[in-house]
């Protein structure tokens, strides 16, 4: 899998809807890790590219927090890679996750 991934995402913190195919797609990012998220990035797995950092301006989900992310990039694609960078600059790579069937995602260590 490349590391480069592009599209656009929004992390926001806000209420949750349930997601449909080819409309916004909202979900709950659970930090249950001992780290600091400091860069999140998610984009179809069918494309190479990741897109901008989700977690815009410098923010960070720190451990033990939480927020909704919003994937608003016009796909109709349902499972999508994601690449967290944490505090430590360590990183991982989760391919295939179904994004219209997710309700929830929790980090772990």
């Amino acid at each position: 899998m490349n590391s480069i991934k592009c599209g656009m995402a929004a992390l926001v913190l806000l209420g949750s809807t349930a997601p449909a195919l080819a409309e916004d797609i909202y979900f709950t990012l659970y930090n249950e890790s001992s780290r600091s998220l400091h860069y999140f990035y998610a984009s179809p797995s069918v494309s190479s590219n990741w897109g901008p950092d989700l977690l815009r301006g410098g923010h960070t989900l720190s451990a033990g927090y939480n927020g909704t992310v919003t994937i608003a990039d016009g796909s109709t694609e349902c499972y999508y890679d994601f690449k967290f960078v944490m505090g430590d600059r360590s990183e991982t790579v989760v391919e295939e996750i179904n994004i219209c069937e997710l309700g929830s995602y929790t980090i772990y260590d």
